[in-house]
């Protein structure tokens, strides 16, 4: 189906600019003075999206469309644009220490300490039900935890640990 060739086009398109913008926000916050902790589990992070993704490209790519499913991923879609607007120049997809710069307590940060995952969490199971794969989105929705489960922790240490930090 042409719908969900389209989606599957703009997610990836979406993914692609988010490293983009990933790969400019670290870069200049590594040049003022800030320092990446808990990278050793960033490959993990990003073979586990990449394999998402390719996956539901080979699985969902001419399936039909479930709109309620699509109605939540559109919604995820605008809690990611608050989260990465509240942080602009601050979100990158690293766990990037700023040292003297205040953790962000506006837009969904006054509600959840980590927005940004709730968004992955979502979309990792949320786009995959969209196509009707629901083995597929338990499959990665498991391996996503998994990761997390290390990720935020390893984030939850940087933030303790120094009082500030770039948050996700």
């Amino acid at each position: 189906m042409i719908w969900s060739t389209l989606l599957l086009t703009a997610v990836t398109f979406e993914r692609l600019g988010e490293l983009w913008l990933a790969r400019r926000n670290t870069r200049a916050l590594i040049q003022k003075g800030a320092v990446e902790v808990g990278a050793s589990h960033y490959a993990a992070i990003v073979a586990l999206h990449a394999t998402w993704l390719a996956g539901l490209w080979l699985l969902g790519w001419n399936a039909p469309l479930h709109l309620g499913w699509l109605g939540l991923f559109a919604g995820l879609q605008i809690l990611r644009l608050w989260t990465l607007s509240t942080l602009g120049r601050r979100w990158t997809t690293r766990i990037i220490v700023v040292p003297g710069e205040r953790l962000v307590t506006a837009g969904p940060y006054r509600f959840l300490r980590h927005p940004n995952y709730l968004v992955v969490i979502g979309e990792i199971a949320v786009l995959p039900l969209c196509f009707g794969l629901t083995r597929f989105a338990l499959l990665f929705s498991i391996a996503n935890a998994l990761i997390l489960t290390v990720r935020i922790r390893a984030e939850n240490a940087a933030l303790s640990g120094s009082g500030h930090a770039d948050q996700l």
